[in-house]
């Protein structure tokens, strides 16, 4: 890779760093800095990386305002068996970013043109100052100021760390005039936010058979019970053949977290909406409140590139290992479900995860339909994907993927599957053919 409008390589930690990361911050997409890379892309290597990631977090928390908590992340890599660090930086949502020292001014705030940062002129500060986002809900006072957050030091203990007396400030649980915000509420040991997971018996919303709610606790811990439900109607369903039993679940567990916890993360509670999760008999539905973000368009958002919604929840989250890198839930639901899963509004956001097995009424079976030679029993999905070959045995998995409405690696789970059942094989290669055996 070269330098680019959200790429940027330094050899060393310089006294640069704080404007290259403001420049991102400010910049639609964000961008990533590599240290220990030259010019060109070749990895040189860094002394003391750990010092390093110490010393750029430090530096990055007490040298830029707005603060850009939980909007960036510290990795360290190997490049030809040579340490990096790689920082991700999101795109901040209270623009303009600026150095403390400098104040908002040009010589404070910059912004990315090309592989270069530059500063911000004078207009584009007045304009973005003007448009920052007033109602995030770290600026939100919450109703409610005897609030307590036992759950919550629960939570960090179990990670090794400990909330001090000044864990209100530093986790930006204050308004400026230092009262419980709503982060703070939706913390708290107690609240009035809660999160629905229904269920229906059929394919629309008419027969509910059930409805639960989480919360009225920390976001946390609702979260966590969120997630211990979906995987308990996560039910696996198992194919007996007559080489093996194949099991498969509803939904793809990575991809399920993943969407559970961006939903959560991500949702737009200035509203006082929470996401619900609703479970069909073909499908599962899970609607944040938010809809696309600003300045964000599809094809950006499917990239990958991240504007946290929430950034004092996000970092919370990070802290508990509950959130991975930024920019890293979308493609785990992007390998197993595709685009179209996800449906864009002005106000929400719906993930529509479709039955990896036909589920009919609510019952699951294991074997559900097809069968070769009366000795082994396929899937509607596996005997589809025969009928195709049966059509054309030179088809392509992107070909059979547009067929069936599924992304490409379900297609190759399922002739992995027909492989090892002995009842396909692959003959000569990517120009080769497929071989119906059975």
């Amino acid at each position: 890779m070269t330098e680019s409008n959200r790429i940027e390589y330094k050899q060393i930690l310089t006294e640069q760093l704080e404007k290259e990361v403001i420049a991102f911050l400010n910049s639609v997409t964000g961008g990533a800095i590599y240290l220990g890379v030259n010019d060109q892309g070749k990895a040189i290597g860094l002394e003391n990386s750990d010092a390093i990631q110490l010393k750029i977090k430090d530096r990055l928390k007490n040298n830029i305002a707005p603060s850009c908590l939980g909007l960036f992340d510290i990795v360290l890599e190997q490049q030809d068996n040579k340490p990096i660090i790689k920082i991700l930086i999101a795109s901040g949502n209270e623009t303009p970013y600026y150095l403390k020292k400098r104040g908002m001014s040009s010589a404070g705030c910059f912004i990315r043109i090309g592989s270069a940062s530059e500063p911000m002129p004078t207009l584009m500060i007045e304009d973005l100052f003007a448009r920052r986002t007033r109602n995030s809900i770290s600026k939100i006072t919450s109703n409610r100021q005897d609030l307590s957050f036992e759950q919550l030091k629960i939570y960090y203990q179990t990670k090794g760390l400990n909330l001090n007396d000044k864990f209100a400030a530093n986790l930006e649980l204050l308004t400026s005039k230092g009262q419980f915000n709503y982060v703070a509420y939706l913390m708290a040991d107690s609240n009035g936010a809660s999160i629905k997971v229904a269920k229906y018996a059929g394919l629309d919303r008419i027969d509910l058979i059930e409805n639960n709610e989480y919360g009225y606790c920390s976001l946390i811990k609702a979260s966590k019970q969120v997630l211990e439900k979906l995987a308990l109607e996560n039910k696996t369903a198992a194919l007996i053949t007559s080489k093996e039993r194949v099991e498969q679940k509803l939904w793809d567990p990575i991809a399920l977290r993943e969407a559970v916890i961006n939903a959560i993360v991500h949702n737009d509670y200035t509203q006082e909406l929470t996401p619900s999760f609703e479970i069909f008999a073909d499908r599962l539905e899970i609607t944040s409140a938010g809809g696309q973000l600003a300045g964000i368009n599809k094809k950006e958002f499917f990239k990958g590139y991240s504007t946290p919604v929430n950034r004092e929840i996000m970092r919370i989250y990070k802290d508990l290992d509950m959130v991975e890198q930024l920019g890293s839930g979308l493609p785990r639901i992007l390998a197993s479900y595709p685009q179209r899963s996800f449906d864009f509004s002005k106000h929400f956001l719906r993930v529509t995860f479709q039955s990896q097995i036909e589920n009919i009424g609510g019952s699951i079976s294991g074997s559900i339909s097809g069968s070769i030679s009366g000795s082994i029993t396929l899937t509607p999905r596996q005997q589809a994907i025969i009928n195709i070959i049966k059509q054309d045995n030179k088809t392509s998995y992107r070909a059979m993927a547009q067929q069936l409405g599924i992304n490409e690696s379900a297609i190759k789970k399922h002739l992995n599957t027909l492989k090892q059942q002995n009842i396909i094989e692959r003959i000569g290669g990517t120009r080769g053919y497929w071989d119906i055996k059975h």
